[in-house]
C-alpha cells in the first residue's frame, strides 16, 4: 500500500486591488468550455458513426444493417457476419435450431423436406467440415415460438437460410437431431478409479501438448484438426512450431519415440492472466489426426447446456501427482463433483475470483484435484449416454488443498467464439 501524500501548503493570498490575472483567467476558462464542447461533439459523433443506434452493426466499418435481415440469407455486412452464425444445436439431443432476425429467437428446424445434403450443408455453417458429418434423424421437440421450415424444392447448394421459412407448426411436432461429428463415445474401460491410472480408451480425446522436448499442458480433441486448451498454456509458447501434439498415449516415454502431431495455428481467447477470465485457447493441426477406438473427439456442449452443481465430472492429465512433486508419467484420472458458483466465491474458498467463465470442481475437504502439468485438459461429464466438455483446466491454489478446488474454463461459455474460430480458420 502506497504511503500517503504529505498535505500541501495553502495558496497564498492575493492582495486587495485590481487583479489583471482574473481577465486572463476568464479568457483562459472560456477557452476551456469551447475545448471542451469541440470534444464532446467529436465524441458523440464518432459514438453516432461507430455504433447502430436501431439494428445491429457489422464487424468493422460501423456499417449497420436492421434486425431483420439478420440471419435471413442474403448477406448485407461486408464480411457477411451477418449470415455467419445463423444455426446451432441445442441441448442433449443436438436438436437443430435456426435463428430468425425477423423475431430474434432461435427456433427448431422442422425435418419436413430434411436430407443428409441438408445436414452436412447445415453442419458446414455451423463450423464442422462436411466430412465428419454423422447422420441427420427425426426427434419430437414441441415449441410454442414456432418453427422453420424448408421451402419446398430447397437447393442445398445455397446458403441454408435462404431454404427456410418461419413456421407455426411442424408436421407431427418432429425436428431435426443433427449429428456434425462422431463425438463424446468411448471403448468402456476396464476399472476407473479416481486418482488413479487410466486406462487406454477412457479418455480418447485427451492429447499431451508438449512444447520442445516436455508434456506442458493437456488438451481436448473437439474435431480431427482442433484442440481445446488453456490460454495461459500459450502465453511463453506462443509460436506454432513450438508445440506437438500426440493423441492416442497414455505413457510419456512412450511419446519420446512417437512420431507427433504438428500445430498451425494457436488461437487464444481474450484471456486476462491478472483475473484469469477467458482462459481458453485453439490449436488447429497441420494435419487431422486419424480417429480409432483411443482417438476421438469429446462433444462440445450444445445450446442450453449449462452444467451445475450437483454434478459428477472427471478430469484427466499427466500433471504433477502432488502439489510441487513430478509429474506423472502415466496418464491419470480422478472423479470431482460441481461446486455452485456462489459457495467457490465465499470468503473461505475463493473470495469472489470465479467469473462466468469459470467453473469450480473438486472437494472442499481438499484430497483430490488437477495439478501443474494438468492445465488445458478436460473436464467432462456423461448425459444421455454421451461424454460432454464441460470445461479446461485452468487454475486454483495449490493442489488438493482444503478449501481451494480446481477452477476450470466454462465450455458453455466460450461455444460462440470457438465455432466462430472453426469457421473463420478451416
Amino acid at each position: 500500500m502506497s504511503s500517503p501524500m504529505p498535505e500541501q501548503a495553502a495558496p497564498a493570498r492575493y492582495r486587495k486591488g485590481v487583479n489583471t490575472t482574473c481577465f486572463k483567467w476568464l479568457g483562459a476558462g472560456l477557452v476551456s468550455v469551447l475545448l471542451l464542447l469541440v470534444v464532446a461533439a467529436v465524441l458523440l459523433w464518432y459514438f453516432l458513426s461507430s455504433r447502430c443506434l436501431s439494428g445491429l452493426s457489422c464487424n468493422g466499418g460501423g456499417h449497420c444493417i436492421s434486425a431483420s435481415q439478420w440471419c435471413d440469407g442474403v448477406i448485407d455486412c461486408p464480411g457477411a457476419q451477418d449470415e455467419a452464425q445463423c444455426l446451432r444445436l441445442y441441448g442433449p439431443q443436438f436438436i437443430l435450431q435456426a435463428y430468425t432476425g425477423a423475431s430474434g429467437s432461435w427456433r427448431p428446424v422442422c425435418s419436413s423436406g430434411w436430407d443428409g445434403r441438408f445436414g452436412t450443408a447445415a453442419c458446414g455453417l455451423i463450423g464442422y467440415d462436411r466430412e465428419t458429418y454423422v447422420t441427420s434423424e427425426e426427434v419430437g421437440f414441441y415449441d410454442a415460438d414456432g418453427y422453420m421450415q424448408l421451402i419446398y424444392g430447397s437447393d442445398p447448394d445455397l446458403i441454408l437460410q435462404q431454404n427456410l421459412v418461419s413456421s407455426e407448426s411442424c408436421p407431427a411436432n418432429l425436428v431435426v437431431s443433427l449429428r456434425c461429428i462422431d463425438c463424446g463415445t468411448r471403448v468402456p474401460p476396464a476399472r476407473i478409479v479416481g486418482g488413479e491410472v487410466s486406462t487406454k480408451g477412457a479418455w480418447p480425446w485427451q492429447v499431451s501438448l508438449w512444447a520442445g522436448f516436455t508434456h506442458m499442458c493437456g488438451g481436448s480433441i473437439i474435431t480431427p484438426y482442433w484442440i481445446v486448451t488453456a490460454a495461459h498454456c500459450l502465453e511463453t509458447f506462443n509460436d506454432p512450431s513450438d508445440w506437438t501434439v500426440y493423441a492416442g498415449r497414455l505413457d510419456q516415454y512412450d511419446m519420446f519415440s512417437a512420431t507427433g502431431s504438428s500445430v498451425s495455428r494457436l488461437i487464444s481467447h481474450a484471456y486476462d492472466s491478472s483475473s484469469q477470465t477467458n482462459d481458453v485457447a485453439l490449436m488447429k493441426l497441420s494435419r487431422p489426426l486419424k480417429m480409432s477406438d483411443v482417438v476421438k473427439p469429446v462433444c462440445l456442449p450444445n445450446a442450453g447446456m449449462d452444467f451445475v452443481a450437483p454434478r459428477t465430472c472427471w478430469t484427466s492429465g499427466w500433471g504433477a501427482i502432488r502439489e510441487m512433486g513430478p509429474s506423472s508419467q502415466f496418464l491419470r484420472d480422478a472423479e470431482v463433483p460441481l461446486i455452485d458458483r456462489s459457495l467457490c466465491n465465499s470468503s473461505l474458498v475463493y473470495d469472489g475470483a470465479i467469473a462466468g467463465t469459470m467453473v469450480c470442481a473438486g472437494y472442499l475437504e481438499g484430497g483430490v484435484d488437477s495439478c501443474q502439468g494438468d492445465s488445458g485438459g478436460p473436464l467432462v461429464t456423461e448425459e444421455a449416454s454421451v461424454w460432454w466438455l464441460v470445461g479446461d483446466t485452468s487454475w486454483g491454489f495449490g493442489c488438493a488443498r482444503p478449501n481451494k478446488p480446481g477452477v476450470y474454463g466454462n465450455m458453455p461459455a466460450f461455444l460462440g467464439w470457438i465455432y466462430e474460430q472453426m469457421q473463420n480458420y478451416r
